[in-house]
């Protein structure tokens, strides 16, 4: 591969992890189960067009086993399992309620990567291009979407912001270990599914006792 090629394949993981980036804002400023779900989606095509990317750039047959993993479990999987659990009426018109309000949600989120920026910096010093634009991006993606869980009243987007976390870590950890065994990869993804079932379950069980998925409204419930 010539050293062309592995320019513009840099230059796409820059692409990627800046888009990676704005989906875990976007997913703070979402006014909708519906958008937050989609913005993940997008988040999760994402990562899967970086380890494509890397896989090229490396020969890497794992990684393309890993983009196909991601496809399957990430784009259509989780968010048709999502879709399934939810009532339609929740999905399509339901309003989210914040702690704090977007715009200052969004200067947390800025200040959040700031910080990841300061805390990968010794990381990336001297480190190639993907390391450089994936490891402080993807710490970034991880602290937004623990800030979005503690913001979020909902139980589905708190569910899509511990899935935010899984994306954010693997857009790290990839950069740092593109031959991680394929192995890892698919006890990982099992491990998803199995938190997305779990929470999924946990979500109707809370919408039919309590008639709402706010998780705060479980508080004034009482033991008969």
């Amino acid at each position: 591969m010539t050293a062309d090629v592995h320019n513009w394949l840099d230059q796409f993981i820059w692409l990627c992890a800046g888009l990676f980036l704005l989906c875990s804002f976007g997913l703070i400023a979402a006014s909708q189960v519906l958008g937050c779900l989609r913005i993940y989606m997008i988040q999760s095509a994402l990562l899967t067009i970086s380890v494509l990317i890397m896989a090229v750039k490396y020969a890497s047959t794992d990684l393309l086993a890993v983009a196909g993993i991601y496809i399957v479990a990430k784009i259509i999987l989780i968010p048709w399992l999502l879709r399934r659990t939810a009532r339609r009426a929740m999905i399509n018109r339901r309003e989210l309620q914040l702690i704090i309000t977007v715009p200052m949600s969004l200067l947390v989120a800025l200040l959040l990567t700031v910080l990841a920026y300061y805390i990968t910096a010794p990381l990336c010093h001297g480190q190639v291009p993907i390391i450089r634009a994936q490891l402080p991006i993807g710490f970034a993606a991880v602290f937004i979407a623990i800030y979005t869980i503690t913001v979020r009243r909902e139980a589905l987007p708190q569910m899509l912001g511990l899935l935010a976390i899984e994306n954010g870590a693997f857009f790290a950890g990839i950069a740092v270990a593109p031959s991680f065994p394929l192995i890892g990869e698919l006890a990982a993804a099992f491990d998803v599914l199995m938190v997305v079932l779990t929470l999924g379950v946990l979500s109707r069980r809370i919408h039919h006792i309590s008639g709402s998925t706010q998780v705060g409204l479980l508080a004034h419930l009482q033991e008969d």
